[in-house]
């Protein structure tokens, strides 16, 4: 995964020169500004005519990721559209980050069991450290409340970045393990409080 630098707790404009500065408003919104024109970035369920926008992002965002472990073959780019469609027609939360009509982002959970699975948490390069990351990673935890009682996730143990990202999210490193070809992984993990366990 590539990096996802993130503003979590405040609203985050980019204007023209690329610079972010806070906004009024509600918490954890963003926006982004396009030649002069803002552009409020939403969070929201994927469907499946989704599938070829969220795989062009997907490909774009872990290129870094290859590259840094010299691995062209990390399933994020070996995914088909025929995959991506399957899991949107499934189970599988997936939602997406939209900047106007544009897809920017998007990141899925599986739930099994009493755990909440996150991956291919993706934002599309030029929009990477305006706080979508954050939004897709609080939105997925949302979306998993009250249906599992901890988050798991993995990101290549020498991504920095990633493991810092997570780490400010509350996520914990619990253990390590290769993937299919042979990449060293970080797990981490995080407590999922349903909102009927946190209200006092």
């Amino acid at each position: 995964m590539s990096r996802h630098a993130a503003v979590a707790d405040n609203n985050f404009m980019i204007d023209r020169s690329g610079v972010g500065r806070r906004t009024g408003g509600a918490r954890g919104r963003v926006a982004v500004c396009w030649s002069g024109v803002v552009t409020e970035v939403t969070v929201g369920a994927a469907g499946v005519a989704d599938a070829g926008e969220i795989l062009t992002v997907q490909r774009a965002a872990y290129v870094a990721e290859a590259q840094r472990y010299t691995d062209p073959l990390l399933p994020p780019l070996t995914e088909t559209l025929d995959e991506v469609r399957a899991v949107l027609a499934g189970p599988t939360i997936v939602l997406a980050a939209r900047a106007g009509h544009r897809l920017v982002g998007s990141v899925r959970a599986r739930v099994t069991g009493d755990t909440a699975h996150v991956g291919r948490l993706s934002v599309a390069p030029d929009q990477q450290g305006r706080g979508i990351g954050s939004r897709l990673l609080d939105a997925v935890e949302s979306a998993c409340a009250g249906r599992a009682a901890r988050l798991e996730l993995f990101t290549g143990a020498q991504s920095a970045d990633n493991l810092r990202f997570y780490a400010r999210h509350g996520y914990r490193i619990v253990g390590h393990r290769p993937d299919p070809n042979g990449v060293r992984l970080a797990v981490l993990e995080k407590p999922l409080v349903s909102p009927a366990r946190s209200a006092p």
